[in-house]
């Protein structure tokens, strides 16, 4: 049985990490994804993942990841942010 967070891909184990906070850098040739976990009892944000990434790649994990929040938003309803709803027609994300 699989636990939460953890995933098999190719025969080796996953781990998932629970992340509230993420940071980003670009450049010419990359992006960089800098993940971590704010709680109550620390004031910094603990950043514990880092994904490096060409552009190409970059743009291609925004269009899934865009797809999926509207796949989740026509099933579950508009997903509200501690930053405010951003709300179009029905999802809460710009058309491409």
């Amino acid at each position: 049985m699989r636990t939460r967070g953890e995933e098999s891909v190719r025969g080796r184990r996953l781990k998932g990490r629970y992340a509230n906070s993420i940071q980003v850098g670009q450049n010419a040739l990359e992006f960089v994804l800098d993940f971590g976990q704010l709680s109550p009892e620390n004031e910094e944000v603990q950043f514990h993942t880092r994904i490096i990434t060409a552009p190409g790649y970059a743009k291609a994990f925004f269009d899934t990841l865009r797809d999926s929040i509207i796949q989740h938003e026509e099933q579950f309803g508009a997903i509200r942010s501690h930053y405010g709803d951003i709300e179009s027609e029905g999802s809460s994300l710009p058309d491409r």
